[in-house]
């Protein structure tokens, strides 16, 4: 089978709507049987037993432990409600860009990984390459663990991770953490002119969002550690992204849900931020139920992403410095799957091409000289492990 180049990679995999909330499998089934067509086996791991949503890793060069791993992801955000002027799954070049969703958060760097791996075992490496592309990181980096886990049971253990996130090429060796806890508050309906009788869930809820506002503030104003002043923010910010609830404007509603997150510095344990929200929503509900018993709120873990800590002399950030020449430390407040291989005994950093201002943008692209810059990257990496 003759290769594709890393651009017509990247043609194929944008024109898969992969959004979370749809499956992943057309994709995955065109990755497998490409590197099939080149000789190489691939792996599945599905998600919870199903047949809608899975991850693929494979291995080139010699069985044995010590490789590296290009990681990404093959889910992408959704592109409702946002104006787009081309067709998002369709890749399209102008202004020297390359325009279509996941082009840039991360289908560009996916086509660089399988691109690699194909020219990997065409040339032969002296030290193995692996890949892994996950499910579900859009939605809190829930499907890299379990893939992880499985990865280690079927190929020979890699020593380091690149996780190919937009990051201008450059070496980020740290990024926070991330936990997010679901909260159901339940209350008790009555009409709203009688409202001492009953138990509004939404003012209710409302007590929370208060809390974490002053939570907030409270970091804001704390002199941060050196570890977290090297982040933008240097605090860890409690965050409530949607919220809904309630019947109609003349009842105490029954219901109201959001999920509380945490964006957690590094030095400081998300478990901690989880035991201090709990603390006050059980408060909040002691004040409910002395109004009436049924009242209640049910907490459920929705997310929990490890922050991503700067190693001493990591290997991996040793490899990308060598291979970019980037000699800077860099760290985002966003998390990725880079702390979830870490904390799985891999040395891990943060590599891709692409500005992450661009991900999740109507229009989404990467310009053409980040992908460029991606290959070249690419190439020294293939050098590296000939060697």
């Amino acid at each position: 089978m003759t290769g594709l180049t890393p651009f017509e990679i990247m043609e194929k995999l944008v024109s898969f709507p992969t959004v979370s909330r749809a499956p992943n499998t057309d994709l995955i089934d065109w990755v497998e049987g490409y590197l099939a067509g080149h000789g190489i086996v691939s792996h599945r791991h599905w998600r919870d037993g199903g047949r809608t949503h899975c991850a693929l890793f494979a291995h080139v060069g010699p069985e044995v432990a010590g490789g590296v791993v290009l990681s990404g992801h093959t889910d992408v955000v959704p592109v409702d409600g946002q104006p787009w002027t081309s067709d998002p799954y369709t890749v399209s070049e102008r202004d020297g860009k390359y325009y279509g969703r996941g082009t840039c958060d991360m289908k560009g760097f996916d086509a660089l990984a399988i691109w690699a791996l194909v020219e990997a075992k065409r040339r032969g490496v002296a030290r193995p390459l692996q890949i892994a592309l996950s499910y579900d990181e859009e939605v809190g980096c829930t499907g890299a663990p379990a893939m992880i886990e499985a990865m280690q049971r079927v190929l020979p253990k890699a020593a380091l991770a690149i996780i190919g996130e937009p990051s201008l090429m450059k070496c980020v060796n740290g990024h926070k953490g991330g936990v997010g806890i679901a909260t159901h508050v339940v209350g008790f309906e009555v009409h709203s002119s009688i409202m001492h009788r009953g138990v509004s869930a939404v003012m209710e809820a409302a007590k929370l969002l208060d809390w974490a506002n002053r939570a907030n503030a409270e970091a804001m104003a704390a002199a941060p550690t050196a570890l977290a002043a090297m982040f933008d923010p240097p605090w860890t910010n409690a965050h409530v992204g949607t919220i809904e609830g309630g019947t109609a404007n003349n009842i105490t509603a029954k219901d109201c849900r959001f999920v509380m997150g945490f964006r957690v510095v590094p030095g400081e344990r998300k478990e901690d931020w989880v035991a201090r929200y709990t603390a006050r929503v059980r408060a909040v509900e002691a004040e409910m139920q002395a109004v009436h018993p049924e009242a209640r709120i049910d907490l459920v873990p929705s997310f929990d992403v490890p922050a991503l800590e700067p190693e001493d002399n990591g290997a991996a950030e040793a490899l990308v410095r060598r291979l970019t020449g980037d000699n800077a430390s860099h760290v985002v407040s966003y998390g990725t799957e880079a702390g979830q291989f870490q904390e799985a005994g891999y040395s891990a950093v943060i590599c891709g091409p692409g500005s992450i201002e661009q991900a999740h943008q109507p229009d989404e692209f990467i310009a053409v000289a980040e992908f460029e810059a991606g290959q070249r990257f690419m190439q020294r990496l293939l050098e590296e492990l000939a060697a």
